[in-house]
């Protein structure tokens, strides 16, 4: 992975909220469709969708008709709630995660500079809602639509 890099674990997690998005709301889709259409390695899915269930971003439902579908409508998911969902904070240099302990933080003339990157980056990921990524056609029937 390049540095400042999305990880393949938000990509996949992201893919597959908009995926479960474009269903009818309150569809289930199986764990094996969203896989599918997402081109998702089972094992590596399967984490990431804990992970949201976790996050009470996923509803899960078990049985042979059983699935996920999405917990929230996706006016009410932000980009950045997925991101946290699945890779946890987002901290674009050491100085700047939660626990604030950077050794160089006294004289150091980079941190406004990180600090303000990080700033605009969140803005970004917390006002662009889930429903602003959808196509125009959002709504789908279960199953992989041909535009992806």
């Amino acid at each position: 992975m390049h540095g400042l890099q999305v990880s393949r674990k938000v990509d996949y997690g992201l893919r597959a909220m908009v995926r479960l998005a474009k269903n009818p709301p309150g569809a289930v889709m199986s764990f094996r469709d969203v896989a599918a259409c997402e081109g998702i390695p089972d094992d590596y899915l399967a984490k990431i969708m804990r992970n949201l269930v976790v996050a009470e971003l996923v509803r899960s439902t078990r049985g042979p008709r059983g699935g996920y579908r999405l917990a929230r409508p996706p006016s009410d998911v932000s980009i950045l709630d997925v991101i946290e969902a699945v890779d946890g904070p987002i901290a674009i240099n050491e100085c700047l995660e939660r626990d604030g302990n950077c050794p160089k933080m006294d004289g150091c003339t980079l941190h406004n500079v990180f600090d303000r990157a990080q700033a605009a980056m969140l803005d970004v990921f917390r006002t662009t809602l889930l429903s602003d990524v959808l196509p125009a056609h959002a709504t789908m029937p279960l199953g992989c639509d041909p535009l992806h």
